[in-house]
C-alpha cells in the first residue's frame, strides 16, 4: 500500500482546495466569452423569430467589430487603472479632447504626421497630468479625475469655439477613412475585409498583454493593485507606476480618439460626456475587479464585444436605446457581483 507523500499528511484539505482553485480560476477566464457567446446565439434567435435575419450575416458582425474597436482600445487603457486600484473618469472627454485636436489640426490644414502626433501626445498628457495629481497629493482616483473630465471638456470647447469642428473631406488622408470601413478593399487578397481599425486594435490588445504578463511594470501595476502597502514595502515606486499606468492610459485614450474621428468626420467636444462608462463596464463586463488586482486582456474584450452586440441586435430588433442601457446596466451589477463572489470564494477556508 503507498504511503501518503509528507504534504498529505500535514495538510490533508490543500489537494482539494488547489484543485478547485485552478478549476475556478479557468472558468473564470472563460466567464466573459462564455457570457459573449451566449448573448450572440440569443440575439441570433431572436432576430429570427422576430426580426429580418440580419443579425447573423457577415456584414453585420463587420459594422460590430467596427463600432467595439475604439471602446475595446479605451478599455485597455481602462483595464490597466483597475487592475493597478485606480480609475479614470476623465477618459471620455479626454477622448473627445483628442479628437478636437485631430480634427482642428486637419482642418487647418497641418501634415498628418504632426497631426497624429498632437492627437497621441494630448492623449499622454491627459494621463500624466491624472497620475502626477494622484501620486503627488495623494488624493482618490475618483475625485481627482472627475474634476480633470470638466477641465478637459473646457479645453476641448475652447478649441471647437463652443461647437462642432467639420472638416472638409478631402482634407481627411485615405487612410484615415479606411480605418473605420466596414467594407475596406481587401489587402492583397488575404484580409477578409476587416477593417484597419479592428486589426490595430487587436495589435494594441497583443501589446497590452505581453505589458501585463511579460514586463516588470506589468508585475508592478498588479502588485500596486492587490495592496499598495505591501507593494511600496516590496521597493515598488509608487508614484513612478501610476504615472506610467495614466501616461500608457491616455495614449490609448488617444488612439481611440483618432477612431473615433474615422467613425463620425467631427468632433463634438459634448460627445465625450458618459463615454468613459462605457469603457469602464467593458472592462467590469470583463472580469476587472473595481478593487484592484484583476482585470484580463482578453476579458476586456469579450466585454466590449458584448456592448457591441447588445447594441447591433436591440438595433435589428428595433428595440428602444434606453432597453439597452437598461440590459448593460444590469450585466454590470451582475459582473461586479459575481466579483464579489469570486473574492469571497478566493479565500482560504479557514479565513471565510
Amino acid at each position: 500500500m503507498t504511503e501518503p507523500s509528507p504534504e498529505n499528511r500535514s495538510f490533508g484539505e490543500q489537494p482539494n482546495w488547489t484543485t478547485t482553485k485552478i478549476a475556478f480560476s479557468i472558468l473564470r477566464s472563460l466567464a466573459p466569452l462564455l457570457a459573449l457567446l451566449i448573448v450572440v446565439l440569443a440575439f441570433a434567435i431572436a432576430d429570427q423569430q422576430w426580426g429580418h435575419g440580419r443579425f447573423v450575416e457577415m456584414r453585420n458582425f463587420r459594422v460590430i467589430l467596427v463600432m467595439t474597436a475604439p471602446v475595446a482600445i479605451a478599455a485597455l487603457g481602462m483595464t490597466l487603472l483597475i487592475i493597478s486600484g485606480g480609475i479614470d473618469l476623465s477618459a471620455g472627454t479626454a477622448a473627445m479632447l483628442c479628437t478636437t485636436v485631430l480634427a482642428c489640426s486637419l482642418k487647418e490644414g497641418l501634415p498628418v504626421a504632426i497631426t497624429i502626433a498632437l492627437t497621441l501626445s494630448t492623449g499622454v498628457i491627459c494621463g500624466l497630468i491624472n497620475g502626477l495629481l494622484i501620486g503627488l497629493l495623494r488624493i482618490p482616483p475618483f475625485i481627482v479625475t472627475l474634476g480633470t473630465m470638466t477641465i478637459f471638456l473646457g479645453i476641448a470647447k475652447r478649441l471647437a469655439q463652443g461647437s462642432t469642428v467639420f472638416v472638409d473631406r478631402e482634407r481627411i488622408p485615405n487612410w484615415l477613412l479606411d480605418l473605420s470601413a466596414t467594407m475596406p478593399p481587401d489587402w492583397r487578397g488575404w484580409s477578409p475585409n476587416i477593417a484597419l481599425g479592428v486589426w490595430i486594435a487587436l495589435l494594441v490588445a497583443i501589446l497590452v498583454s505581453i505589458l501585463l504578463n511579460y514586463t516588470v511594470i506589468g508585475r508592478h501595476i498588479f502588485a500596486l493593485g492587490s495592496n499598495e502597502a505591501t507593494a511600496r514595502l516590496c521597493g515598488i515606486n509608487i508614484l513612478r507606476t501610476k504615472v506610467i499606468v495614466y501616461g500608457l492610459a491616455g495614449l490609448l485614450i488617444g488612439i481611440a480618439g483618432i477612431y473615433t474621428f474615422s467613425l463620425v468626420k467631427i468632433a463634438n467636444p459634448v460627445e465625450g460626456i458618459g463615454r468613459e462608462l462605457k469603457f469602464i463596464a467593458a472592462a467590469v463586463i470583463g472580469g476587472g475587479s473595481l478593487s484592484g488586482g484583476r482585470g484580463s486582456v482578453l476579458g476586456t474584450l469579450a466585454g466590449a464585444a458584448i456592448m457591441g452586440v447588445i447594441a447591433s441586435g436591440c438595433d435589428q430588433l428595433e428595440i428602444k436605446n434606453s432597453t439597452q442601457d437598461i440590459m448593460i446596466g444590469l450585466i454590470i451589477i451582475a459582473a461586479v457581483t459575481l466579483d464579489q463572489l469570486r473574492r469571497r470564494m478566493g479565500k482560504n477556508p479557514s479565513e471565510a
